[in-house]
């Protein structure tokens, strides 16, 4: 499993976001400077989030993004699954029941269920309020 631009910048940018949302909503060309990632791709990814109701957009002179929930409302798993798809280590997991046809007779199958399980398990402790507040605890150091 390989975490894509995409995800990456999506938890980069909701990050910057909630840093700087206390005026209100923070337009996606003051990210992408602060960021150095390209308006036009922050633009896909704002997009795939509004649509999956974890950002709100609006337009006009005081337009741009914001967080809909709290921070801790939102796990680093379902943001990545947000913009990744599966996160599952190998494709005979992407459903349940697994439907692959060795599945029954697969000598490794474990080694990847444990696998998906320590990734999922990891991925969905950690919220956003979690990254921002280590992110303020590394700064103090």
């Amino acid at each position: 499993m390989k975490i894509s631009t995409k995800g990456r910048y999506a938890l980069r940018m909701l990050v910057d976001m909630v840093q700087n949302q206390a005026q209100g909503a923070v337009a996606l060309k003051e990210i992408a400077a602060r960021q150095n990632i390209s308006k036009k791709y922050l633009e896909q990814i704002a997009l795939v989030l509004s649509q999956a109701g974890i950002l709100h957009g609006s337009r006009g002179h005081q337009g741009g993004y914001r967080l809909v929930g709290q921070p801790s409302d939102y796990t680093v798993c379902s943001i990545l699954e947000t913009m990744e798809g599966s996160l599952h280590p190998v494709a005979c997991l992407d459903h349940a029941p697994n439907d692959c046809e060795r599945c029954n007779g697969c000598e490794t199958l474990f080694i990847w269920e444990g696998l998906d399980q320590v990734i999922r398990e990891y991925l969905s402790a950690m919220t956003l309020q979690d990254v921002l507040d280590r992110i303020e605890a590394n700064k103090k150091k």
